[in-house]
């Protein structure tokens, strides 16, 4: 067989140019899908330029014009009485939806990938009502149905009860807004990580409740933990539900998004930006956590099922 044109014939041929046109075929592939470094620089140019004027400049902003005038006024703005009232309803609001969306997304999550049922498309669909209605929208109609005016407005105020304009109808709005974030981070959790371990489990003797602690749990903690995270965020920073059903009343009923945007229309800028920088401050934790906790979503190994341990827990 005749030796291929251009090949290494003999122990001088790398050093006479034989590899030199596979070298440079090579060369000419790699220069032919690659993009030309002039056109890398300014890719990567015009991204930091976009996050500079829209993201890094605006976040600066907001602390540069929060300690504008020291870090005294800053600290009295807030701790003013109406600022940490702002902050106490927020925290409370989140304590008490963000426990709610996480019982549901687990619950919708576990039915949704685990079970065939009629209405399981609709129950997809309907987990991601909140990203289609507008939350203006989702706050006009607790506000329909639980106002003065609304279906059960008559009823609820024979009894004495107030939902609008009160701390229940802020909850109501806010867990409305939050409930797909556990349930959507988890549905493809619990689909990649499929049913082969709860099942053996279930053949081993395991109850529901024992598979589920021990099985399924462990496996989607991660992706749990990570949809709690954004809910949370998002329960904190929510302002157009929480807007309409809340009517503003200061010191009872504001949040603290709703609280910056009273300073702000008062011409108070540097309360304003105080209180926004407490916000800001918990985005900037929340996209740390969302990079950790993210990263170990994508490579946590799937835990393995202990037998023995399976049947010792059904014994």
């Amino acid at each position: 067989m005749p030796p291929i044109e251009g090949a290494q014939t003999g122990s001088g041929g790398a050093a006479g140019g034989g590899w030199r046109p596979v070298a440079e075929a090579t060369a000419n592939v790699r220069r032919a899908t690659e993009d030309p470094a002039w056109a890398r620089r300014l890719i990567i140019g015009v991204a930091a330029g976009f996050l500079g004027i829209f993201l890094i400049i605006p976040l600066g902003s907001v602390f540069a014009e929060a300690l504008n005038k020291g870090v005294g006024l800053y600290f009295a703005a807030i701790t003013n009485p109406e600022a940490l009232s702002a902050i106490r309803l927020t925290l409370l609001t989140a304590a008490i939806a963000v426990p709610l969306n996480l019982i549901f997304g687990l619950a919708a999550s576990w039915a949704i990938t685990r079970f065939e049922f009629r209405g399981k498309n609709l129950l997809t669909t309907l987990i991601d009502l909140p990203f289609a209605v507008s939350p203006v929208i989702s706050g006009m109609i607790y506000v329909l149905m639980f106002g003065a005016q609304g279906w059960f407005g008559g009823w609820l105020m024979a009894h004495h009860i107030r939902i609008i304009f009160a701390v229940p109808g802020i909850v109501l709005a806010t867990t409305f807004v939050t409930f797909p974030f556990v349930a959507r981070e988890l549905i493809p959790v619990m689909e990649a990580g499929g049913t082969d371990e709860e099942l053996a489990a279930i053949t081993l003797g395991a109850t529901g409740w024992q598979t589920f602690f021990r099985i399924t749990l462990p496996k989607v903690k991660w992706g749990l933990l990570y949809g709690v995270i954004i809910c949370n965020a998002r329960a904190m920073g929510e302002f157009g539900a929480v807007s309409v059903v809340s009517g503003h009343i200061r010191g009872q009923t504001n949040t603290m998004p709703l609280y910056v945007e009273i300073l702000y229309n008062d011409y108070n800028f540097t309360a304003s930006f105080a209180v926004a920088s407490l916000l800001t401050a918990l985005a900037l934790v929340t996209l740390v956590a969302k990079r950790v906790i993210g990263g170990k979503v994508k490579h946590a190994q799937l835990p393995s099922v202990s037998a023995d341990g399976i049947e010792r827990e059904a014994a």
